[in-house]
């Protein structure tokens, strides 16, 4: 007996609270106009300590990784370190909105790593995949990387919260950059391989698994499990696994970084086993990140837990 496509979505989605509404972006919106980024970014004190006080559920969701990057903290320090999480992430979604509004450039986006990367697309004539993560603004990273004049496709399901939707432009987004549902037949596997035999670039998201398979790694002194399948598709397909990066450094500037190519090889049986050396140098390369930008990751979620 078959069971329903739909209840199988369901069974992978991730449960989670709808957290953002149309007033709330539009109090942003007014703030971002009137008073600048600095504005708004003043405006998130409060919003992030109401997040801290009344919404037990996300900062149930930042414990782990506060634990692991800061394991000598006690109670209080524990909870300060959530607050200035919330804080850097609430920064990078306006900054994320900010770009959508703005019809000119507001951040000055440092690509470290693009020759490298430009001459990795022209000597293949196949595509590449770009290992994105809960690390920093990916977002934004994807736009500084217009200028390769490559076609994008991003691997990610539909963001369940219409004001979402709306306001920050999650799975809509503009010019050369398409979505691939996952949650189609095969995962959106052949659409991936696809796109890669042409030549294009896709973005697969690295650091959470949402109900795939995954290995374990050493990952901020303990065991966490990171899904392997985009290792697996880029030694099927041959091309290489580049990790983007991208660091708020300040107000008006971000660093994207691409430096990190992987080329990842295994049989057909073992792939859980054999992709684990490049899965670790994939964690070591977050690791270095969390323990610069220690409130630039937003992983919201216990992969230290096997699923």
């Amino acid at each position: 007996m078959k069971m329903d496509r739909q209840k199988i979505n369901n069974i992978d989605k991730p449960a989670t609270r709808k957290r953002g509404n149309r007033l709330g972006f539009w109090f942003f919106e007014m703030f971002i106009r009137i008073s600048g980024l600095y504005g708004a970014y003043g405006f998130l004190y409060i919003v992030s300590l109401y997040y801290i006080i009344f919404d037990k559920e996300a900062v149930y969701s930042a414990k782990p990784y506060i634990e692991k990057r800061f394991p000598q903290s006690g109670y209080f320090k524990k909870y300060l370190h959530i607050y200035r999480l919330f804080i850097s992430q609430g920064r990078q979604l306006i900054d994320r909105f900010s770009v959508i509004c703005s019809k000119k450039d507001v951040f000055d986006l440092k690509l470290n790593g693009y020759e490298k990367l430009k001459n990795i697309i022209q000597e293949s004539e196949k595509g590449l995949i770009l290992l994105t993560s809960h690390f920093g603004n990916w977002q934004i990273a994807l736009t500084a990387l217009n200028k390769l004049d490559k076609k994008v496709f991003l691997l990610m399901r539909e963001e369940d919260n219409q004001a979402v939707r709306d306001f920050l432009n999650v799975g809509n987004e503009k010019g050369d950059i398409n979505i691939i549902s996952p949650e189609q037949e095969f995962g959106g596997v052949i659409e991936i391989v696809n796109a890669l035999s042409k030549g294009h670039i896709v973005s697969i998201m690295g650091d959470r698994r949402y109900g795939s398979k995954a290995s374990k790694v050493n990952f901020l002194g303990d065991y966490a499990y990171f899904p392997y399948s985009a290792f697996a598709i880029a030694a099927s397909a041959k091309c290489p696994v580049v990790v983007l990066l991208a660091a708020k450094n300040s107000a008006h500037e971000y660093v994207v970084d691409v430096t990190n190519v992987l080329y990842p090889q295994c049989s057909r049986r073992k792939k859980d086993i054999e992709l684990v050396p490049w899965l670790q140098q994939y964690a070591d390369i977050l690791e270095e990140f969390a323990n610069r930008y220690p409130y630039q990751c937003f992983l919201f979620h216990d992969i230290w837990k096997d699923e």
